[in-house]
């Protein structure tokens, strides 16, 4: 191409040179030839952008799933505190080119069986999605430790800092739970990991978390929480033989504007404050969607601030605890009319006693890769709370007593980012059809959390007397510097 522009270039110009001594007609067939040269230069050019550009669309379907994996890193990273370095991708696809691709191959198969397997009688199999997340890995420990066969899947993001995903990768790895290193949106991953396993339940607790950060990265709301979800109950409906029944987290930020309290079941929920209360509202219409058109059991859980050992930086007890012992500022958020917001603080051993109650009392899903049902499924929603809303400044006084150390408190008037004034949960309906009781107290709970953090982070901090190792015997990650508490991500 770039010898035919040269070439009609230069026929021009002695074109117009002749101009001056050629007759008329000469000038003509001079001209009419430089016309057909660079016409001729103009075709092949666009005849080569539509095939570059085909090639990219053929490039991207090829190699679709770990594009938009990469793609989900990258928006997560931008999270103003994530960790400078971004968890890599590993693509478990061995032959894209092959239409028998494998993940893994034999050897991986056969870890994957020996994680999904059982070890009593009467045991479940299921498939966790975000394990190496805080209420994903505690689950995935509870389930294993009782007997029941426990594969993990987590896409390791940059949202919050990775290594402590790994740390609770690498504890989960201790007690036997495989967990494969993936995005939910990987839809022949999730077909091959059902091939290999027959998964009886899957524990849907991979998503996009924080109110706040949804203002920066919408996409990646949607892409997790909306697309994710959708992607595991295409596989569980289309593919999965027979159906699992699917638990999946849902979050009591579906309640948004609603000021009626303690929030029941029966609210209306069509009212979000944030964009991450949306997707999430927007799962439980797709849940619906699903339960009614291909006979999945589906159930919701609407967790309410869960909190402990293994916790996420981001949430408020985490970083709140960090600028204590660092000295630096707490922000503190009061509503409009001036009252401390509230939150029902739900300890995470409470969480998992519900989300297994949850699993065991599931139902049986009653569709068929043929798409038909043998007649309706179970489809329910439960709020997962401690039921006794505590105001944060209270939270903020527990943590003080126990670091030994004041907060440099600063009070602000609530900002319009899609935090909510309270939190108060109604757990009746859970406590009627699966026995959930939440016993512990936001004190108890606290000390648990701190007693981890400051062996985790190795800090040199003495807990206040009564301070007490987590309830879940989690031990803390070894070779960790006291920096870490300053540099994870919130």
């Amino acid at each position: 191409m770039p010898s035919s522009g040269i070439t009609a270039v230069d026929a021009a110009a002695k074109g117009m040179k002749l101009e001056r001594y050629a007759s008329g007609g000469a000038l003509l067939l001079r001209r009419a030839t430089s016309a057909k040269l660079v016409s001729a230069s103009s075709h092949l050019l666009f005849r080569a952008t539509v095939l570059a550009t085909l090639a990219l669309v053929f490039l991207f379907t090829l190699h679709y799933p770990s594009l938009l994996s990469r793609s989900f890193h990258l928006s997560a990273g931008a999270h103003p505190s994530s960790s400078s370095a971004a968890a890599s991708h590993r693509s478990l696809l061995m032959s894209s080119s092959s239409s028998s691709a494998s993940y893994g191959g034999a050897a991986w198969e056969k870890e994957i069986r020996r994680s999904a397997r059982p070890s009593r009688d009467g045991g479940i199999s299921v498939l966790v999605t975000g394990a190496a997340g805080f209420v994903g890995t505690h689950c995935s420990l509870a389930l294993k430790a009782r007997g029941d066969g426990v594969v993990g899947l987590d896409n390791f993001n940059t949202y919050y800092d990775p290594s402590l995903k790994r740390a609770r990768q690498a504890l989960l790895s201790a007690r036997g739970v495989a967990v494969v290193d993936a995005d939910i949106n990987d839809s022949p991953l999730l077909e091959k990991l059902f091939d290999v396993a027959a998964f009886t339940h899957v524990l849907h607790l991979a998503a996009q978390a924080g109110v706040r950060y949804a203002m920066e990265a919408p996409q990646a709301y949607v892409a997790s929480n909306v697309a994710g979800l959708v992607s595991v109950l295409e596989v569980a409906a289309k593919h999965a033989d027979p159906q699992p029944a699917v638990v999946w987290a849902s979050s009591s930020s579906v309640y948004g504007l609603n000021t009626d309290a303690p929030f029941s079941e029966e609210h209306r929920t069509d009212r979000p404050a944030s964009l991450y209360a949306a997707t999430k509202k927007a799962g439980e219409a797709i849940a619906h969607t699903y339960n009614h058109i291909y006979g999945l059991s589906i159930t919701g859980l609407r967790f309410f601030t869960v909190y402990g050992p293994w916790g996420r930086p981001d949430m408020a007890y985490f970083f709140f605890a960090r600028s204590i012992v660092a000295g630096e500022p707490v922000t503190l958020f009061r509503a409009a009319d001036g009252s401390d917001a509230r939150r029902d603080f739900t300890y995470i051993d409470d969480v998992v006693k519900g989300c297994l109650g949850a699993l065991d009392t599931a139902g049986k899903s009653t569709g068929s890769r043929s798409g038909k049902k043998s007649g309706p499924a179970p489809l329910r929603v439960y709020n997962l709370g401690n039921t006794s809303p505590v105001p944060v400044t209270r939270m903020v006084a527990i943590l003080e007593k126990l670091l030994g150390k004041k907060a440099n408190k600063r009070i602000v008037t609530m900002p319009s980012n899609g935090d909510v004034p309270f939190t108060h949960a109604n757990v009746s309906h859970a406590t009627r059809d699966f026995g959930y009781r939440p016993t512990t107290s936001l004190e108890a709970g606290l000390r648990h959390f701190v007693d981890w953090f400051v062996q985790y982070y190795k800090l040199d901090v003495k807990i206040a007397k009564g301070g007490a190792r987590s309830a879940a015997d989690i031990k803390p990650a070894k070779k960790k510097k006291a920096a870490a508490a300053m540099s994870a991500s919130s």
